[in-house]
C-alpha cells in the first residue's frame, strides 16, 4: 500500500489542486472533510497531514474545525490560509482580521530557509487570498518568511513537526510553490515516490466493488474521454453489472451517434442501449433561452430518458457519471462546500435532486489530464484519450439564445469544418478545447453581388492544463483564414465568423 498524505477540506476551491500536485509527484493523496472522525483519519493511516484552504474565518461562530487530535497524531501536519490560521488559533496563538487584506501576488520574503524552503531563492511572488491574519504565534512556533503585510506568512514548529503558510503553494501563480510541496513531502513526511495511475485503477476497482456490491449501474456514455474512461474502469471492476446508456439528445455534434457506437463496439467491453431522443429535447427546450434553465431542462429530461430507460432494464441501483473535479468545484451551491456557484454540470447539478439512482463516480477527485493518462492505462485508443471536452448539456450551451433545429444545424456544419481544420493542421492535439459557438446576431454580408443578412459563428480555442485557468489560443492566420472561408462559403445561413479572445479567469471556457 503505497503511502498516504491526506489534504482535509475547508472549502477551498484549490483542495484538489492541492492533491493533484501530491499526485504529480507519485505520491499518494487522499481528501477527507474537515470533520472527518480519528477512526477514518487513522484508517488511512496517512504520514503527513495537509489542511487545505477555505472561504470561512477561524473568527466567526460556527467556524468549521478538524478534530484537535489531528494535532497528537505525531505526523507532520501543514496548515494553508485557513488552515494555517486554524492552526494558529487551535493551538494558542492569536488570530485578528487584517488592517490590509491580501488577494493577488505578494513578495515573499524568506528570513530563515529550514526544510519547507530548502533550496529556494530568498525571494519569492506568491499568491495569496485571505482577509485574516496570524498576530501572535503558537508557543514554540517561530516565523520563517514574511510578505509586506504579514509578518507570519510562513511558521513552524520543527520539534512537533508543525508547518503553515499564508499563501497558496499549489496554484500556478505561486513562484516555485510546487518545490515547496515537494519539501514536505520528501524532506519533512520521508514520503516515498512509490504511487502512480496504476495504483489509483487498483484502488478504484476495489472502492467500486465495494460501493456496488452485487447490484446493476446504468452509465451515460457519451464517447467522450470521461464517459469512456469511466466506462472502461467500471467495467474492469464490475463486468456484465454494468450496460452504458447512449442518450442522442439532438444537441450532439454532427454524426456523433454513429462514433460513438463504433468507439463502444471497437473499444469497450459490455452492453450498449442507445436512446433516440433528440425531439424529446428539443420540445422541452423550445423558447428558452437562459443558460441555467437550459442546463436544468436538459438534466431532468436526461433523468426522465434514464428512467425510462430503468425501467425496461428491470432492477438498477447506481447511475455512473464522468463527472470530474472540476465539474465539481465550479458545481457546488453556496450551502455545501462554501464555493460560490459558477455554474450547473449536466453532469452535477442537474441530476441528483430527483433521481431514483445512487450516484456512482468514480473519477470525481481527477482533472482531466489525470483521467486522460487513466484512459490509457486502461488501453483506450489515442483518438478517445486525446479527445476535447465536450459539456453534457452539448449543443444545448453551444447556441446562444433560443435552441432551433435550424441553428443547430448551422453550428453542427460549422464546428465538423473548424475541427477537421485543426486535426488537418496539427492543432488539434496542442489546444486544450476547441468549438464553435453560434451567437443570436445576424449581420449584412454580400455574396455573389447579393446583399445577405446572416448568422454569425464565433469559434473558441483555448490552451490549459486542468481546465480550472484557460488562456485563448493564438492560431495561425492562415488556419482561421480557412476555417472562416469554409464556413461562410459552405454553411448556409452563417456569413461572418470571429474569435474569441479571452481567458479563464475572467470567462469561463464555454460559453453558456
Amino acid at each position: 500500500m503505497p503511502q498516504t498524505i491526506l489534504v482535509l477540506d475547508f472549502g477551498s476551491q484549490y483542495t484538489q489542486v492541492i492533491a493533484r500536485r501530491i499526485r504529480e509527484q507519485n505520491v499518494y493523496s487522499q481528501v477527507l472533510a474537515y470533520n472527518s472522525s480519528m477512526q477514518v483519519i487513522k484508517a488511512a493511516n496517512p504520514v503527513g497531514i495537509i489542511l487545505s484552504g477555505g472561504p470561512a474565518s477561524v473568527l466567526t461562530k460556527g467556524a468549521p474545525l478538524p478534530d484537535k487530535k489531528i494535532f497528537s497524531l505525531g505526523i507532520p501536519v501543514l496548515g494553508i490560509c485557513y488552515g494555517l490560521q486554524l492552526m494558529g488559533k487551535e493551538l494558542g496563538g492569536d488570530v485578528k482580521k487584517c488592517d490590509r487584506r491580501e488577494y493577488g501576488r505578494s513578495e515573499l520574503r524568506i528570513q530563515k530557509a529550514g526544510k519547507l524552503f530548502k533550496g529556494l531563492p530568498k525571494k519569492l511572488t506568491v499568491w495569496n487570498s485571505h482577509g485574516d491574519a496570524i498576530v501572535k504565534m503558537p508557543k514554540g512556533f517561530q516565523a520563517v518568511a514574511c510578505t509586506e503585510n504579514s509578518q507570519f506568512s510562513a511558521i513552524e514548529d520543527t520539534s512537533k513537526m508543525f508547518y503553515g503558510l499564508q499563501f497558496h503553494p499549489e496554484v500556478e501563480h505561486s513562484q516555485l510553490g510546487v518545490e515547496v510541496i515537494k519539501n514536505f513531502l520528501f524532506t519533512i513526511c520521508k514520503c516515498k515516490a512509490d504511487w502512480d495511475m496504476g495504483d489509483f485503477i487498483e484502488t478504484a476497482v476495489q472502492q467500486i466493488r465495494d460501493q456496488v456490491g452485487n447490484k446493476r449501474v446504468i452509465l451515460g456514455l457519451s464517447g467522450g474521454v470521461d464517459s469512456s474512461v469511466a466506462a472502461a474502469l467500471i467495467d474492469r471492476a464490475i463486468g456484465k453489472q454494468l450496460t452504458s446508456i447512449f442518450v442522442d439528445n439532438g444537441l450532439l455534434r454532427l454524426n456523433e451517434r454513429e462514433e460513438v457506437i463504433k468507439l463502444f463496439n471497437d473499444h469497450i467491453p459490455g452492453k450498449l442501449r442507445v436512446a433516440k431522443a433528440g425531439k424529446l429535447f428539443l420540445n422541452k427546450l423550445s423558447g428558452v433561452s437562459d443558460p441555467e434553465r437550459k442546463r436544468k431542462i436538459i438534466g431532468k429530461t436526461f433523468i426522465q430518458v434514464f428512467d425510462k430507460e430503468v425501467k425496461s432494464l428491470g432492477e438498477v441501483d447506481f447511475l455512473a457519471q464522468g463527472t470530474l473535479y472540476p465539474d465539481v468545484i465550479e458545481s457546488v451551491p453556496i450551502g455545501g462546500n462554501p464555493a460560490a456557484l459558477i455554474k450547473s454540470h449536466h453532469n452535477v447539478g442537474g441530476l441528483p435532486q430527483k433521481m431514483k439512482l445512487k450516484l456512482l463516480e468514480p473519477l470525481r477527485e481527477l482533472f482531466k489530464d489525470e483521467v486522460r493518462l487513466l484512459g490509457k492505462k486502461l488501453g483506450l485508443p489515442d483518438y478517445v484519450i486525446n479527445r476535447h471536452p465536450f459539456p453534457g448539456p452539448g449543443l444545448g450551451v453551444r447556441v446562444i439564445g433560443d435552441l432551433t433545429n435550424k441553428r443547430l444545424s448551422i453550428l453542427k456544419q460549422a464546428d465538423a469544418i473548424f475541427i477537421h481544420e485543426l486535426r488537418r493542421s496539427n492543432w488539434y492535439g496542442k489546444l486544450w478545447q476547441a468549438f464553435c459557438v453560434f451567437l443570436p446576431v445576424r449581420s449584412v454580408g454580400v455574396m455573389g453581388d447579393e446583399r445577405t443578412y446572416e448568422n454569425v459563428i464565433c469559434l473558441r480555442a483555448v490552451t490549459s492544463s486542468d481546465a480550472m485557468t484557460a488562456d485563448w489560443a493564438k492560431l495561425p492566420d492562415a488556419l482561421l483564414r480557412k476555417v472562416s472561408s469554409r464556413i461562410i462559403n459552405e454553411v448556409k445561413g452563417a456569413n461572418r465568423v470571429v474569435y474569441d479572445v479571452s481567458s479563464k479567469p475572467p470567462s469561463t471556457i464555454e460559453w453558456e
